[in-house]
């Protein structure tokens, strides 16, 4: 086990520093001078050559992008134009209210792909597994902004069940959390749901159809013993390779969900740094969000390595 997670955090350091290249070359790439967007159209050329002094941007991208590098082993991921602080204390202020939201979308997720998913395949070709298949494929058509952009009509707007934005700590006020996480969570959930419902129905079905299982209904063992211990056991590892990409789909969908409900998270971070061309803010913030995603594929083959012995012999 521990031989496979040091392969793993060895195999990830390319892929940052892969990102992190990319990353630069892409904010370079974007038109406009963020010197001009700071000092604003009204400032003279020797401020915004100054702005361009102090930031580095008079330097050749060769010799930005060592800075860039060096600063980066040492932790220093730069400091926010917009917000005039370490960018990694401004995402690490945000990284909490993203990943709660995307706890939140998970749950969901979970309670309504993988239920939907089981249900349907013990009842296959049954109206119970139209109807979910259908309600899976509208959930999987139906982006999240325009879903986020119905219910903020429907139930804060008409009905006034719910607020239109805006956001509240779960430690503050776990009601308040709900009430302001509910609607983006469900925007989130709705699309990744279908498809864990069909990835779901299709790798039980397969499942059931095996030998082990017949062998054990012959044996008399009740329905739901079989379909749980057995069934779904067995069905867990493909499941759980759409769970870690629901997972990555889940943070960086939030960009588009934070924004729309004014959720003070990372995506919504990046958004405002985009448009401002905070550069420092949109590098470090799109290192950290990638090493969280990274993250997350390590647990993926953690779990793996759990559950299937296989995985562990061959990852060692």
């Amino acid at each position: 086990m521990g031989a496979i997670l040091v392969h793993r955090l060895l195999g990830a350091l390319p892929i940052l520093l892969i990102v992190s290249l990319i990353t630069f070359a892409m904010i370079h790439l974007i038109p406009g001078d963020p010197a001009i967007a700071i000092a604003g159209m009204s400032a003279t050329p020797e401020q915004v050559a100054n702005i361009r002094r102090d930031l580095g941007l008079d330097q050749p991208l060769l010799s930005q992008l060592w800075d860039w590098y060096a600063n980066l082993l040492h932790g220093n991921l730069g400091r926010s134009l917009l917000l005039g602080q370490p960018v990694v204390q401004a995402t690490m202020q945000r990284l909490p209210v993203t990943l709660a939201l995307s706890a939140y979308a998970l749950v969901l997720t979970l309670f309504l792909g993988l239920i939907s998913g089981i249900v349907a395949a013990l009842r296959q070709n049954t109206w119970i597994d139209q109807a979910a298949m259908v309600l899976a494929m509208i959930g999987i058509s139906v982006p999240s902004f325009y879903l986020g952009l119905l219910m903020i009509i429907v139930f804060a707007v008409d009905l006034r069940w719910l607020p239109t934005g805006g956001y509240v700590a779960l430690t503050q006020d776990p009601f308040g959390w709900l009430a302001t996480s509910t609607m983006p969570a469900i925007a989130l959930a709705l699309l990744l749901a279908g498809l864990l419902a069909r990835i779901t129905r299709s790798t039980m079905l397969e499942v059931l159809r095996q030998d082990y299982i017949r062998t054990a209904r012959a044996k008399g063992l009740p329905d739901r013993l079989v379909v749980m211990k057995h069934a779904l056991a067995n069905a867990l590892i493909p499941i759980i390779t759409v769970v870690g990409i629901i997972v990555s789909l889940l943070i960086s969908g939030s960009v588009v969900v934070e924004t729309l409900f004014s959720i003070p998270g990372i995506g919504q971070l990046l958004t405002q740094a985009v448009l401002n061309r905070d550069y420092p803010m949109v590098q470090g913030g799109l290192l950290i969000t990638t090493a969280l995603l990274v993250g997350v594929n390590i647990l993926v083959d953690v779990c793996y390595a759990l559950l299937d012995p296989r995985v562990r012999y061959d990852g060692a």
